[in-house]
């Protein structure tokens, strides 16, 4: 009977769980929110690349149309997160119960493999034209080059203000390149047009390209921790386990793990031991406020146990095996 009654709070919990799951409209939303960043973001980008890719045939500019092509790329990696995006939003199945959230990780891991092409691409042309520099046309440069900071600058910032999750940061990412390969063209340009060397533009990109190198890296150890389903960031396990025990009626916790479906949704299973399994009902709502409100997690699987069944238990070897 007493196990019956344990199946039947389980059941209840994780139904009561599933609704919770579902019926967060609010991951769906940002999902949605950061789709239509990336579009917009999207947009500007390929405008200006073919604004560059024309100005460079005019100017005869390699580094111009070696600029255009960085912004095809941050293109296709804007798309990717705006897809990845869209999947995000998608609800729940019965194949997929947690929904397409990941899909969104998945797009930044995609995006910062590509991003790790490009900067080996960049660094290779750099090297080539240390040893043979191009002549540029430094006022064309100068020019398109401050142009095109502007146009990143803007995106960029649509891109802070919008929703922040791990899609959006990884196409933040290919963005920041554009903006410093921006800044070092404009001053490459300048220093050009002033009777400079011409060897500074691919010495400013090779320090560009360190740069990105260094934010894609760890946006890749981030990304490798969610999918690791490591503990997420910000977030202490033994706290977490510490404020569980301390709710009313709560006399342990086991079997507790905690993992990121998203770097902005998060997912905790535990099994929660109670001096009395009459006091489950009041129990559940006290551990999802606090796991909510203190630590921002807002899945959670609890499975209520009899604690002094349990101690029963783990003193009989032959407990539930059945024999006399």
């Amino acid at each position: 009977m007493a196990g019956h009654k344990h199946e039947h709070h389980h059941h209840a919990d994780h139904t009561r769980g599933h609704t919770h799951s579902d019926g967060h409209g609010h991951g769906h939303s940002h999902s949605h929110g950061s789709g239509r960043t990336l579009l917009f973001a999207l947009v500007f980008t390929i405008s200006f690349a073919i604004v560059e890719v024309v100005g460079g045939i005019m100017a005869d500019s390699l580094a111009l149309l070696s600029d255009a092509g960085h912004m095809f790329t941050d293109s296709l990696s804007l798309a990717v997160g705006a897809f990845a995006a869209w999947l995000a939003s998608k609800p729940a199945s019965q194949r997929h119960s947690f929904g397409l959230q990941r899909a969104e990780v998945l797009g930044a891991l995609f995006n910062v493999i590509f991003m790790f092409l490009v900067v080996a691409f960049i660094i290779y042309e750099a090297l080539m034209r240390l040893n043979a520099t191009p002549e540029v046309n430094g006022l064309v440069v100068m020019v398109i080059g401050g142009l095109g900071l502007l146009v990143n600058v803007i995106v960029a910032w649509v891109l802070l203000r919008g929703e922040q999750n791990i899609n959006v940061r990884g196409a933040f990412l290919h963005v920041l390149g554009d903006l410093l390969g921006s800044v070092a063209a404009l001053a490459a340009g300048a220093t050009i047009y002033l009777g400079g060397p011409f060897i500074i533009d691919p010495i400013l990109s090779l320090v560009v390209s360190l740069l990105i190198l260094v934010s894609a890296i760890r946006l890749l150890r981030e990304i490798a921790h969610v999918l690791m389903e490591g503990v997420p960031a910000g977030i202490d396990a033994g706290q977490v386990k510490e404020a569980l025990i301390a709710t009313p009626g709560v006399q342990a916790v086991h079997d507790m793990h905690i993992w990121s479906l998203t770097t902005s949704s998060h997912a905790l299973s535990a099994h929660i031991e109670l001096s009395s399994m009459q006091s489950w009902s009041e129990t559940l709502p006290q551990l999802r406020s606090v796991l909510r409100d203190r630590f921002d997690i807002t899945h959670s699987t609890l499975q209520p146990e009899d604690a002094a069944m349990r101690s029963a238990c783990d003193a009989d070897s032959g407990c539930g095996s059945g024999t006399a």
